[in-house]
């Protein structure tokens, strides 16, 4: 962890220096080198502290990083503030915004309470507790965003957990875990998958047909795993009382908010862009008396947004700077369209700089081999399933595991790594295999 800080603040500093030359000195006096050194500054600086969260010394997050990076690539000159605004794919900020704003709605509207305790009401021993947490994260998630579903689900598994006098980090590390595989299956499952679906322009159809028995067989490989680990929790048969905790559902809200993501599912199936269906369904669901515009707002990450559109700026100007004939003849030679090395590549990269800044740095790549399809959808499968290789492999993680921390409920890295690396190089291995077949 020392040398990674002391890592940002070397590549930080001279990113500025560079940058700041580029800014205050003569166009003559600057030359082609210093700008590149400028952009390979930026980019290493970012990506190293957005990979640790944080820059030593200040009080910045990730999309505080993003920007102060793409202020840098404009000020410094690589790149005009025209292009700037051309490098933000604005159709995959669209989706990210419509989406949120549609589990806003399924959140305060009670009905992912309702749905999850419906469920585990259902569930009458410990192992069938546990299939059911995965079963409602995984289905959950593979339509509505993983971040957003572990961050309403994880206060509901530990207030059930606690209730029922159960360990909670099986079933923690399960919501987790099953968030990440549950994701793959469709475009709209997490952030680099949408923003895979915005660049391949990949038909909604065609990209679940092809990774959603992955995520199947990745969730049914969750629940072997977690049995098998925490064996002493499921061996007993038990049967668990029926929870109760106190939930409030406002019907009539629950009842519109449901029909409009059930109509804008039906919409990314049918062939409809995903962006226009999912911002439609969100701007009518904004039409009600019952619920105040600023509480939906609340609900809306938007640091979430202004961090891609950072790293979109960061990565033109990297590519704009840095990807010249000989750099994209050497990155060939490393054969990334074969699946096998694509699929390690990326899940080796996921875990050193996380998921969308992995997408975001082979996408010039992939653009270039000759059967992009294949490339992509490997791309997805592998940055996803990697979130789940340790606690920081996606923000995902961090969120139940923090929420668990706020109840006194402590998860180790190990405790998750025990579960989650196994689980990732299973399910990356045989998505390897069944993309290849």
């Amino acid at each position: 962890m020392l040398a990674s800080i002391a890592g940002v603040i070397i590549v930080v500093g001279v990113a500025l220096a560079a940058a700041l030359a580029s800014i205050f000195l003569p166009a003559s006096a600057v030359g082609e080198d210093t700008a590149k050194i400028a952009a390979a500054g930026v980019f290493a600086g970012c990506y190293l502290a957005l990979a640790i969260g944080k820059v030593p010394g200040l009080s910045i997050d990730r999309a505080g990083i993003a920007l102060v990076g793409a202020c840098l690539m404009v000020a410094a000159g690589i790149l005009t503030p025209e292009e700037a605004y051309q490098a933000i794919d604005l159709d995959t900020i669209t989706l990210l915004l419509g989406i949120m704003i549609v589990v806003a709605n399924l959140r305060l509207s009670g009905f992912f309470a309702l749905a999850a305790v419906s469920l585990m009401r259902r569930a009458s021993r410990p192992f069938t507790l546990l299939a059911a947490i995965v079963a409602a994260s995984g289905v959950f998630s593979a339509f509505l965003v993983n971040d957003a579903i572990c961050l309403i689900l994880s206060p509901l598994v530990l207030e059930l957990t606690l209730g029922l006098k159960r360990k909670p980090a099986p079933y923690l590390i399960a919501l987790a875990a099953a968030s990440n595989v549950g994701s793959t299956a469709t475009i709209t499952g997490n952030p680099q998958n949408i923003l895979i679906g915005g660049f391949s322009q990949l038909h909604y159809v065609k990209f679940a047909q092809t990774l959603a028995p992955i995520a199947l067989a990745g969730l049914v490989l969750t629940i072997l795993l977690i049995t098998i680990i925490y064996w002493r929790e499921f061996v007993n048969s038990e049967r668990l009382p029926a929870p109760s905790p106190h939930i409030r559902v406002h019907r009539a809200l629950a009842i519109r908010a449901v029909t409009a993501t059930s109509i804008m599912i039906l919409l990314f199936f049918a062939g409809q862009p995903p962006a226009k269906a999912a911002v439609v369904m969100g701007g009518l669901l904004l039409l009600t008396a019952r619920l105040r515009s600023e509480r939906i707002y609340a609900e809306i990450d938007w640091s979430l947004l202004l961090m891609f559109a950072g790293l979109f700026i960061i990565v033109a100007g990297a590519q704009h700077a840095l990807l010249t004939p000989d750099t994209s003849a050497a990155l060939a030679r490393l054969h990334l369209d074969q699946i096998p090395v694509l699929s390690a590549s990326t899940a080796v990269l996921s875990n050193l700089v996380s998921n969308v800044p992995a997408v975001l740095i082979l996408r010039p790549f992939i653009e270039q081999l000759p059967h992009p399809d294949s490339a992509w959808l490997t791309l997805a499968m592998a940055s996803t399933l990697a979130g789940n290789f340790t606690i920081l492999g996606s923000i995902a993680n961090l969120i139940v595991l923090q929420n668990a921390a706020t109840h006194g409920i402590r998860i180790g890295f190990w405790e998750y790594f025990a579960v989650g690396a196994p689980l990732t190089v299973l399910t990356i291995a045989f998505g390897t295999l069944w993309l290849s077949l």
